[in-house]
């Protein structure tokens, strides 16, 4: 096709319902997964409901936005990330129920978890062809989409408490592993020919233990190595930031790419 398209249908048919890749989503992704480790423990600890309650209550609200989303003509920055904190915060729960109230372990529930985001990219890759986000528009890549992503949110949690805790790396310790691997990435994206859709995943991934153990560091105790924080005011301080940026710095769907 030549030339740029100038019907406002061929326009919106261009456009996936995911955000563009730019550094602002990376900023609003790594606040949003900490807000899901606050935000999930807020409810399964400080106010007592448990991993259970908390992960059914999640899980409603996570349906009910992932809904929502599909069923969304077009890109919406606001719902989008509404949803993304669904996945977070009930990844949160889900997998500190796996992990602690099933006792399967962080190492267990990261080697399961692991198993089951791969079999989800695998299965999404053999069923459309790919799994670029830039082709998340109809309502199947959207629910492989939101399903892998539910993966790796809960994979993160445990990934994450596992380094901090299993390991003994303490918070800071994991935020500087997390953080050295997305560094490794960024320099991967930008002097290497390495798949973009493969770093993204890698990234994307990644960026949810990161948010894990930033969450517990700000909200833990300090005899544990955190800075004692309410989880309330942690998760109201995260969600601030989350709306400033949103605001000030307005996202745009991805272009599809032509396949």
């Amino acid at each position: 096709m030549n030339g740029s398209p100038t019907n406002p249908t061929i326009v919106e048919r261009s456009l996936s319902k995911v955000p563009e890749i730019t550094l602002m989503f990376w900023l609003v992704k790594i606040a949003a997964t900490t807000l899901g480790e606050t935000g999930g423990d807020a409810l399964s600890m400080s106010m007592n409901l448990g991993y259970l309650l908390s992960t059914a209550i999640f899980a409603v609200i996570f349906l009910i936005a992932v809904s929502a989303q599909i069923s969304a003509k077009r890109f919406q920055p606001v719902l989008y990330w509404v949803t993304i904190v669904a996945t977070t915060t009930v990844g949160t729960t889900l997998a500190d129920f796996a992990d602690r109230s099933l006792g399967i372990g962080y190492a267990g529930g990261t080697a399961v978890l692991s198993a089951l985001l791969m079999l989800s990219l695998a299965i999404w890759y053999r069923t459309l062809g790919t799994v670029s986000v830039d082709t998340v528009k109809a309502p199947k890549a959207e629910m492989f989409y939101w399903v892998t992503i539910m993966f790796s949110q809960t994979l993160g949690t445990a990934l994450g408490d596992w380094t901090a805790d299993t390991a003994g790396l303490g918070y800071v310790g994991g935020m500087m592993v997390f953080g050295a691997l997305l560094a490794t990435l960024v320099a991967a994206y930008y002097w290497t020919k390495i798949s973009r859709t493969l770093l993204f995943w890698a990234a994307f991934i990644l960026t949810r233990p990161l948010g894990a153990v930033v969450g517990d560091f700000l909200d833990k105790p300090l005899h544990s190595g955190g800075l004692a924080m309410s989880r309330f005011s942690a998760s109201a301080a995260l969600m601030t930031l989350m709306v400033a940026c949103i605001l000030f710095s307005p996202q745009r769907a991805a272009a599809r790419a032509n396949h």
